[in-house]
This record gives structure tokens, C-alpha cells and sequence, in this order.
């Protein structure tokens, strides 16, 4: 019968040591701090976003050799000199173009259909009283529009007027004299 040799054999795993033994509260305490320190820092590391930059800054340094800090390379006179510098002449600007003439008969035509007039003229005839201002509207703008009918040579049509000189014609040709005979 063969009996197994009592030789020494390599400790199995979990057989051969002894059991953990309990951690005291403090070292409890200590990791859970230090899962939880752990688990915070998921992100990227800080100061991500400039070493980002500064590799993408190192490709275009090859390309951007001069430093955008550096200024104007003009020489600046540390002593005034008594020349007096040549001022340019200033361009001559172009002349503006007069506004373009309206005919008489579209300026009528505008002024016959001017709105502020129009108001105004209503509450003259509702008997209102105007202020100066607008009172030397409506008279420079009725003494053009006068201005511009006799231009025409349109005149008013007072038709009152001329219905009473036919009705006192046609009662002197009734009465027997002719109207062109009168002097």
C-alpha cells in the first residue's frame, strides 16, 4: 500500500493562511474615504483644456513665428524738428446733386394732396384757432399753390360769382339792352 510521502506541500489559497481578521473601524473608516475620493475623480484631469490648447499652440508656433506682443517696428523721432510736414489736400467732394425740379404741375399735384395741409384747413373751418407755426404753413403753402395755378395759368373757379354776372346778363337782355352795349 502506498502511502502518500509526508513531504511539505505548497499552502493552499485560503486553507493554509488564516482567516482575515476584522478591521477596526478606523481602517473601516480610512478606505471608505479613499473609495469615495476614487469615485470623484472620474474627469479629466485639471487643467485639461489648456494643455489641450498649448499642443494645438505648439503646431501653429512653427507656422506663427513672430510673437504678437512685439510692435511696430517704425522708427519714433525722440527730437521734434521744425519742418513743418506738407498737409495733404483734402479731396474735393463731389458736389451734391440739386434735387431734381418738379414740374409745376406735379408740385400742384403734391401740394393739393398734402395731408398736413388738408387738417389743417379742416380745423380752420371747424372755427379752430391755429398756432403761428402752423398758420405760416398753411399761407406759404396756399400763397405757392396761387403762385402756381396762375403759372399754369389755371384760374379759380368762382362759380358764384360768375352765375350772378349771367343771371343780371340775361335780366338786361330781358329788360331789352344788350349786355355788350353797356359801357
Amino acid at each position: 500500500m502506498n502511502q502518500p510521502s509526508k513531504a511539505p506541500r505548497a499552502p493552499r489559497s485560503s486553507a493554509a493562511t488564516p482567516k482575515n481578521k476584522k478591521k477596526s473601524r478606523a481602517e473601516l473608516d480610512q478606505e471608505a474615504r479613499e473609495h469615495k475620493r476614487a469615485k470623484k475623480r472620474r474627469g479629466l484631469a485639471s487643467g485639461s483644456r489648456t494643455q489641450v490648447e498649448s499642443t494645438n499652440q505648439k503646431n501653429k508656433a512653427a507656422a506663427q513665428a513672430k510673437d504678437p506682443r512685439i510692435g511696430s517696428k517704425v522708427p519714433v523721432a525722440l527730437v521734434v524738428e521744425d519742418k513743418p510736414k506738407a498737409k495733404p489736400q483734402p479731396k474735393p467732394k463731389a458736389e451734391a446733386k440739386p434735387k431734381p425740379r418738379l414740374t409745376p404741375e406735379e408740385e400742384l399735384a403734391k401740394l393739393e394732396n398734402d395731408e398736413r395741409l388738408d387738417a389743417l384747413l379742416d380745423r380752420i373751418d371747424d372755427g379752430e384757432t391755429l398756432s403761428a407755426e402752423d398758420q405760416k404753413y398753411v399761407d406759404q403753402t396756399l400763397d405757392r399753390i396761387d403762385a402756381l395755378m396762375e403759372q399754369l395759368g389755371i384760374e379759380l373757379g368762382d362759380d358764384d360769382e360768375e352765375e350772378e354776372e349771367k343771371r343780371e346778363d340775361i335780366l338786361k337782355l330781358l329788360k331789352g339792352g344788350n349786355p355788350k352795349d353797356v359801357i
